[in-house]
């Protein structure tokens, strides 16, 4: 042992021996001086940019876009903004973290000195399990993350930055803290994962404290027991967020990390969750290498998670995911189907470095609401990124708050924010103000909207594969009106996009398709006679009777507190019943515009439906797409009589047919021979 033992000193009970016998110095001397840790804490750039590290040395506070001057000594119970996430934030102190950093970077003692300030400014006022548990377990991780620069870890060529004695109180409240955490997990979810990473971190980072093989033992434990729990059998987050997949997911995994970098044996089970967990984020990831923000969260780069995979379990396709295409194996498969989640993806293909970021990719959210209350209304809705650029984008989730005059939470929860369809301006989900009656992290007598009735049923009708073609086809059923939509998206020659809707009912409602695109879109994008053309995007929707189409104001958040101003297109339509049909063709150099016409068919036996025609300019030839909409009938065409729910062919410039495509089951007495898609298993 290097420290030495003070013969005088009162033993602290919170160290095993010999340590319980060293003074303030001797304490502090061993810790700077102990062999070192293998540990990476986990920062969130954003939290320690330089920019809001230099106002919090100046006492102003900038947290979710707002900032509020807090003077020493700071009033750490009390709120300054509306925004409860805005405190809580300041309470995980992932600040301390890049204050501790800069300090070992560039010896700048101020930063040692107002982490000092702050840290005991804290644990003078503030009562152990302050806000909820989950917020401890962040200032758990942090403040032991800033240790880890400041003394652990920190510069030898400097005296210490903070006095043994407030290293001792330090630890004297993370050993309180962390023992709240053990009697006060959060029962399940995302919250929970952070709880446990908190207390496996504590017990590795902390061995000299009396409870640390005991924390080590429980969190190892119980981690496995959370990650089997709150996993989908498709490897799924339970939450249903992708954003909160990938934070749960690199919980675990710096849990994993830990454990084996410091012989903590790993239950099987959790290696085998995590495993199926990153084959979710191998194929969420756009090609950009960002994970679009699909119910609470948002728009993130976790391709560090992939990269540790791949190293974990020697994995080459999330390692050539991780480095879009500079190393490892491409992924075999093209679309992938996540069923007990509802999350379906396609993409184009999987090239190497060059071209990585120029494939396409869609994500359609076809599922269940989410456990926990992160779920936003948004079934049958989808994210489509192409060439380089998101084109058509969830809109995030911007705040928690509902204060203001504009109540936020609700508007980006909404399905009306969402691309989808929405009926007589109504959520899919009920969702109605409720008075806060329990303690909890927002005021008593405050109001939050709550869901008030059963989520929508959500179920894939279909999926189909060939080569150059790819089909989904869902169905939601809401709870909240009688009208039931269906959607099918369909990718035709890994080029262009169908999206068809139509909605029935017994009584008549308004409905509203809705397409929200990028922020670059904004003041870039314009609508004409149904054609709307916006940067790398045309969108063709063929005139139909009684319906309008119009750009609308929308908004994106791709991160919390941040908001952008957005174009909408929306399409609107009255009736009991009600089609729409969408060419999106989206385009990496120069504008492309198909001509794209809607062409009546009555079935043998009455039944009406429609044929879509899309032609490029400068290409002979035209594909046209028949889907029936569940009419049972013979339909016919090219000399034949069609017979199945969907058709896709192409014609030459004489109408001859080239190739058609259909599902299993289908027939065309009479016409020409059909392929047979697969269902993608």
């Amino acid at each position: 042992m290097s420290a030495v033992l003070a013969p005088a000193a009162t033993a602290d009970a919170l160290f095993e021996a010999p340590f319980a016998r060293l003074d303030d110095a001797a304490l502090l001397a061993h810790f700077r001086r102990r062999p070192a840790i293998r540990f990476t804490p986990l920062i969130d750039a954003e939290e320690i940019a330089p920019a809001r590290l230099d106002g919090i040395l100046e006492g102003r506070f900038e947290f979710n876009g707002e900032t509020h001057p807090l003077p020493d000594p700071i009033d750490w119970l009390a709120n300054p903004s509306a925004d409860v996430e805005w405190h809580i934030l300041l309470h995980k102190f992932y600040y301390a973290v890049g204050l501790a950093q800069r300090w070992q970077r560039d010896g700048d003692i101020a930063c040692a000195q107002r982490w000092a300030v702050l840290v005991d400014g804290w644990m003078r006022q503030v009562p152990v399990g302050f806000i909820a548990a989950d917020v401890t377990g962040r200032r758990v991780q942090n403040w032991l993350g800033s240790l880890h620069a400041l003394v652990f870890e920190g510069r030898d060529d400097t005296p210490a930055p903070i006095p043994g004695a407030l290293l001792r109180r330090v630890l004297h409240s993370l050993h309180a803290q962390v023992e709240f955490l053990c009697a006060n997990l959060t029962p399940k979810r995302n919250h929970r994962t952070l709880e446990l990473l908190a207390i496996f971190m504590a017990g590795v980072l902390l061995p000299e404290l009396r409870g640390a093989a005991r924390w080590r033992r429980f969190a190892i434990e119980q981690t496995a027991v959370n990650a089997e729990a709150d996993t989908l059998p498709d490897g799924v987050h339970c939450e249903l967020s992708t954003d909160y997949h990938h934070l749960a997911l690199r919980n675990w995994l710096q849990v994993r990390t830990l454990a084996g970098d410091h012989g903590v044996p790993v239950p099987p089970v959790l290696d085998r969750v995590l495993e199926d967990a990153l084959e979710f984020s191998l194929h969420v990831h756009q090609p950009s290498g960002v994970v679009p923000s699909f119910s609470d969260g948002d728009a993130r780069d976790y391709r560090a998670l992939l990269a540790l995979g791949a190293r974990l379990y020697g994995r080459e396709d999330m390692r050539w995911v991780a480095t879009r295409g500079r190393e490892g194996t491409p992924p075999a498969e093209t679309a992938a189907h996540f069923a007990a989640s509802g999350y379906h993806v396609l993409r184009s293909g999987w090239p190497d470095a060059a071209g990585f970021a120029d494939a396409q990719h869609l994500v359609f959210d076809c599922g269940p609401l989410g456990e926990g209350n992160h779920g936003h209304f948004d079934a049958l809705s989808f994210e489509l990124y192409a060439h380089g650029r998101p084109l058509v984008v969830d809109p995030g989730r911007y705040t928690y708050s509902e204060a203001g005059a504009t109540n936020w939470r609700v508007h980006f929860r909404g399905s009306a924010a969402h691309n989808t369809v929405c009926v007589d301006g109504l959520d899919q989900t009920r969702y109605e103000p409720r008075a806060v009656k329990a303690a909890s992290r927002h005021a008593h007598g405050s109001v939050r909207h709550k869901i008030a009735g059963p989520a929508p049923d959500c179920t894939l009708v279909e999926q189909a594969q060939a080569d150059g073609f790819a089909l989904l086809h869902g169905r939601c059923a809401s709870h909240a009106y009688d009208a039931v939509h269906e959607r099918c998206i369909v990718f035709i020659g890994r080029r262009w996009w169908i999206v068809a809707d139509w909605l029935r009912a017994a009584t008549p409602h308004r409905y509203a398709l809705g397409f929200q695109l990028a922020p670059e879109a904004e003041g870039a994008c314009r609508l004409e006679r149904g054609v709307l053309c916006s940067p790398g995007l045309t969108l063709v929707q063929p005139a139909r009777h009684g319906q309008q189409a119009a750009l609308e104001a929308g908004w994106v958040s791709a991160r919390y507190g941040h908001k952008a101003a957005a174009p909408r297109l929306v399409t609107r339509a009255e009736g009991t019943d009600a089609d729409f049909d969408s060419v999106l063709a989206p385009w990496a150099r120069g504008e492309q515009r198909p001509q794209v016409a809607l062409q009546p068919l009555v079935g043998e036996h009455g039944g009406a439906a429609s044929v879509l025609a899309v032609a490029w300019p400068g290409e002979a030839g035209v594909d046209r797409w028949l889907h029936t909409r569940g009419i049972d009938d013979r339909w016919p065409l090219a000399g034949g009589h069609f017979q199945g729910r969907w058709l896709h062919w192409r014609e030459d410039a004489a109408g001859r047919v080239l190739h058609a495509l259909s599902h299993a089951g289908a027939a065309w007495p009479g016409g020409p021979a059909l392929q047979v898609a697969g269902d993608g298993t």
